[in-house]
């Protein structure tokens, strides 16, 4: 007899309602003689038979009995089991349904629970008895119970079972917690594969899926906390990093001279210390950051920054401590928070701040056990919180250094516009441009970088930049100054590696890049020298631009003695000369980047509004870094402030330039005190070209924010001053002109050498310009 055949259908008091075709067979009682009959007079008929010829019942067959569903009525099925059920079986269902923790729960085609496990009971202790016949979803008290009905009907239709899926049952009244089930559904199928029913599976998890839910927030604490080298930020991942697994709520409050770099107050802290809102996370409104004000005393948050201790709140309606801090308890009440932890931020027994971490609406309250994963959170961000807190004060001191260092207001200049561009990098760094007067009106335009950041960028980006106005005063040409600053940076690279092994600069490279332009405004030229930036880009004004072909020098105090070659280039009055550092490179500088075409339009307005318009591009992303940019826009000097003269090689050439310095200081207004001075150094610096120099000679006086003289000729030999004696004729030259001048020296040029000497205009002030020009 095949197993799983059904014999008998009893109702539930008893009597036989179906009498199968097997059981006519088995028992020997028609359908007509059995229906209507109560199956216990049945069944001991069929004993007493068997007796009577010396069979038992199990000797005909083996029967099993289970509960059906018809409509809501509980009907008794039994059915030829065969060989299938040992009694062993039958024993390890027996277990299973009465004393395994696992709940299971037999369930028809219409998901309607026939049998259940008594171990485990059912939701809120309630009767196993009292649950058969109900949907299994609300027999085992399930929070969701559209969805894991649309589970097990796909699991009923298709046979592919599911496994350990995380659910919510309701929370009884009283409970402090929901309750986590897994839950898993497998299909049952009768001997020839019709679908029966299913088997639903059920274990609390509660307590392994919190501690797991623990874990996985100290772990994305400590992955996502402390990335970011400002306060602000790194209290902006922490709220981000435990709402919502840890909290539904996150509120930060650091004290104020922590945000500011400053060094963290013991505790107990004071009453009057002020805190400032750094972060907060959750959904309500009216709870802006950066507010800062000192917590009232008599609340859970003043509290933990007298003890560093944290404590664990229940909110409840008549709360003491909500009345002493109104604003808070407003925000609070809005929200629907109903469990509070507090937590310090504190560090050696430094006070740091505060975070409140809030749990609301729906979700469980706090538990002790989160009271120490909320420690261990505050523990390792309050570690970041200093890290910061120690980049910022050295960032602020930095920036600081940095910004003495460099030029408050670019000095004004007479024959070039300038305009500066400087976006400083949150590191800060070592970048800076300068435009340095010379003599002859000319001026020298400078950008350069310190690679690094810090201080120690800073401090070094000082140092060059006194170093380049030195050596401009020698009036060096780009070239040289570059050698000679190379050998600056080189001195500071020696004096690096003489530190001890634990200062962090012995370990530090030091890189320095600069590019110098010399701008003459009576020849129209400008001479370049760079090393290691990009090149340079001259916007004609015509409207058309041009990237100018500088060869590249090598980056300063690189080893090895590659030059760094120089190259002069016409740039025409109106013109201007862009010149910036490497991140601005792909983006501004090369032909094909992206806000060339901003440069491009340099002709067409003010140099201040392009150097916005760049600035305000670049914010954007178009850099990675700290941005530094020069804009000079050329004029020439008028012709009529120039008086140029070549000179003939005998001594009849001081004289002719005596009288033509005389004819043209009075068209200019020199008083007679300054145009004696004038003639005078005049006379000896032709003195000197015609006793030491070589033809051919030439005189310039140029009058613009100086007067200066200029004599010319194609000898290289370097002029000195002497101290001649008394009864000495000669020798008196050069310290004449040093005494009368306020600066003099010696420029040198491909084919022979310019001695000058500086001196004021000698013109009164009411008869000047802005810029120093005779009006």
């Amino acid at each position: 007899m095949p197993s799983g055949d059904v014999l008998v259908l009893i109702d539930e008091s008893g009597r036989v309602i179906e009498w199968g075709r097997l059981a006519e067979e088995l028992f020997g009682w028609s359908a007509e003689e059995a229906v209507g009959q109560s199956v216990t007079a049945l069944m001991r008929e069929v004993a007493a038979d068997g007796e009577r010829r010396g069979e038992s019942f199990s000797d005909a067959a083996a029967v099993l009995v289970k509960p059906v569903l018809r409509g809501t009525s509980v009907l008794w099925q039994m059915i030829a089991a065969g060989d299938t059920m040992s009694g062993q079986d039958v024993a390890i269902l027996k277990a299973a349904f009465t004393h395994s923790p696992v709940g299971l729960h037999v369930l028809d085609n219409q998901l309607r629970v026939v049998r259940m496990s008594t171990a485990t009971g059912g939701p809120h202790d309630t009767p196993v008895r009292h649950l058969l016949g109900k949907h299994f979803t609300e027999a085992c008290g399930l929070a969701d119970p559209e969805e894991e009905t649309a589970v097990a009907q796909r699991v009923l239709e298709s046979g592919e079972p599911v496994a350990n899926r995380l659910v919510r049952r309701i929370k009884a009244p009283g409970q402090p917690t929901h309750r986590i089930h897994s839950v898993s559904y497998f299909r049952l199928e009768d001997s020839v594969g019709n679908v029966v029913g299913l088997v639903a599976s059920t274990l609390d998890v509660t307590e392994r899926e919190n501690a797991r839910n623990r874990l996985a927030v100290l772990d994305a604490v400590r992955t996502r906390v402390g990335h970011q080298l400002n306060v602000m930020d790194v209290c902006r991942e922490l709220v981000e990093a435990v709402v919502p697994t840890f909290a539904g709520i996150a509120d930060v409050s650091v004290i104020e001279d922590v945000v500011r770099g400053e060094d963290p107050p013991l505790v107990p802290l004071h009453r009057d210390v002020p805190l400032r809102r750094a972060a907060f996370q959750g959904r309500i409104t009216g709870h802006p950051l950066g507010g800062v004000r000192p917590l009232p005393t008599g609340t859970p948050f003043s509290d933990v920054l007298s003890d560093l201790r944290p404590r664990l709140v229940a909110i409840e309606e008549d709360s003491s401590w909500l009345a002493a801090d109104p604003a808070q308890a407003d925000v609070i009440r809005r929200s629907g928070a109903h469990s509070l932890i507090v937590a310090p931020l504190a560090l050696r027994g430094h006070a740091l701040g505060v975070i409140s971490f809030y749990r609301h609406q729906q979700e469980d309250p706090f538990e002790e056990e989160d009271v120490a994963v909320a420690s261990a959170v505050c523990a390792h961000a309050a570690l970041c919180i200093d890290n910061a807190r120690q980049f910022m004060r050295e960032w602020i001191i930095a920036r600081t250094v940095q910004r003495r260092l460099l030029p408050h207001q670019p000095a004004t200049h007479a024959t070039v516009e300038i305009s500066q561009l400087h976006l400083p990098a949150p590191e800060g760094g070592g970048a800076w441009s300068d435009a340095i007067a010379l003599p002859g009106a000319r001026t020298a335009l400078i950008v350069g970088d310190v690679a690094g950041q810090g201080i120690a960028a800073a401090i070094t980006m000082g140092l060059l930049r006194t170093a380049i106005h030195t050596l401009a005063a020698l009036d060096l040409q780009p070239d040289e100054l570059l050698a000679r600053l190379s050998d600056t940076v080189a001195r500071l690279v020696a004096a690096r590696a003489t530190l001890p092994p634990t200062d962090p600069l012995n370990r530090e490279p030091l890189t320095a890049r600069c590019i110098i332009a010399i701008y003459d405004p009576v020849d129209l030229t400008c001479t370049i020298a760079r090393a290691g930036l990009p090149e340079p880009v001259a916007v004609f004004p015509d409207g058309t631009s041009a990237s100018l072909p500088i060869p590249p020098g090598p980056q300063l105090a690189e080893t090895g003695n590659a030059p760094f070659p120089a190259t002069t280039v016409d740039l025409p009055e109106g013109s201007t000369l862009a010149m910036g550092t490497a991140t601005l490179a792909d983006a501004v500088l090369a032909p094909s980047g992206p806000l060339r075409p901003l440069l491009d339009d340099a002709s067409a307005g003010p140099l201040p509004d392009l150097s916005d318009n760049i600035a305000h591009a670049l914010t954007d992303g178009h850099r990675a870094g700290e941005a530094q940019m020069l804009l000079a826009r050329t004029k020439a000097l008028p012709q009529d402030r120039v008086l140029t003269r070549a000179l003939p090689a005998g001594p009849e050439a001081a004289p002719i330039a005596r009288a033509e310095a005389r004819h043209q200081l009075k068209a200019w207004g020199v008083d007679e005190e300054t145009a004696y001075t004038t003639e005078l150094i005049v006379s000896e610096l032709v003195g000197n070209a015609v006793r030491y120099g070589a033809p051919p000679l030439q005189l310039r006086l140029i009058f613009e924010r100086m007067l200066t003289c200029e004599v010319s000729d194609t000898a290289t030999s370097a002029p000195q001053v002497k101290h001649a004696r008394t009864i000495d004729e000669t020798g008196r030259g050069l310290f004449i002109i040093s005494s009368l001048s306020d600066q003099w020296g010696t420029r040198y040029q491909a084919q022979g050498k310019t001695v000058w000497a500086e001196q004021p205009t000698g013109v009164s002030t009411e008869r000047q310009d802005g810029a120093g020009r005779p009006t």
